[in-house]
């Protein structure tokens, strides 16, 4: 049973609860909820992609408290939230209705990536969202939720040896929900400290720091 709640690491930002953050990517462009669901879907898409070509379960990830098999459970256990909590119940409601993740974790990824993709494609935007310390809008837990699923994806491609590159699309994207947050990422428990890194380091390089993870280093 996934036994841990949904949290919402923006909680310090009172304008990305509230959904009024200038979410405007690297080059100046507003992006709109649509925007964002595709980008969930560009993410969802990329981390399937890695999923399948997982061969060594127990290998170790960037993040040391993980193997492979522990990364992609999180990640799945997260898309087992979205459809509950959409649907406007509570964490405890939601947390009584989980199933248990069964050893088939690519069939587990597809079943909840697309049952997750689904409520984000009819849920209000500005639809209250239950987490598990603060009651956010839809549209900025979509944010949050399709990020993590971004630096994930960096991280499943680490540990497995595959393309590592996450695209322009989804870096700029993700960059507009962690840049704005850099000096309390750390504070939230949720990343490691980050990386001192040049200021005219590629984006996805800059990104990743953010989070205390370094992709100039060789897999």
């Amino acid at each position: 049973m996934n036994e841990h709640a949904p949290r919402f690491w923006n909680t310090h930002d009172e304008a990305l609860t509230n959904g009024e953050a200038d979410d405007r990517d690297p080059k100046g462009r507003r992006m709109s909820f649509t925007d964002w669901l595709r980008v969930q879907e560009r993410a969802h898409a990329a981390f399937g992609a890695r999923v399948a070509l997982v061969a060594q379960w127990d290998a170790p990830t960037p993040d040391e408290d993980w193997d492979v098999a522990a990364l992609v459970r999180h990640v799945i256990e997260e898309q087992q939230w979205v459809p509950l909590l959409l649907a406007g119940r509570t964490v405890g409601e939601a947390r009584s209705r989980l199933e248990p993740l069964g050893s088939d974790l690519p069939a587990a990824w597809e079943r909840y990536s697309a049952a997750a993709t689904r409520a984000w494609a009819s849920v209000d935007p500005d639809a209250p969202v239950n987490l598990s310390y603060d009651t956010v809008p839809a549209a900025a837990y979509l944010r949050e939720q399709s990020s993590d699923v971004i630096v994930h994806t960096w991280d499943l491609a680490r540990a497995i040896g595959a393309d590592d590159a996450l695209g322009d699309d989804l870096v700029e994207a993700a960059w507009t929900v962690f840049a704005p947050q850099k000096d309390t990422l750390e504070a939230s428990g949720l990343f490691a400290s980050p990386l001192p890194i040049p200021e005219d380091a590629p984006l996805q390089s800059r990104l990743l720091a953010l989070t205390g993870r370094d992709d100039r280093i060789a897999a």
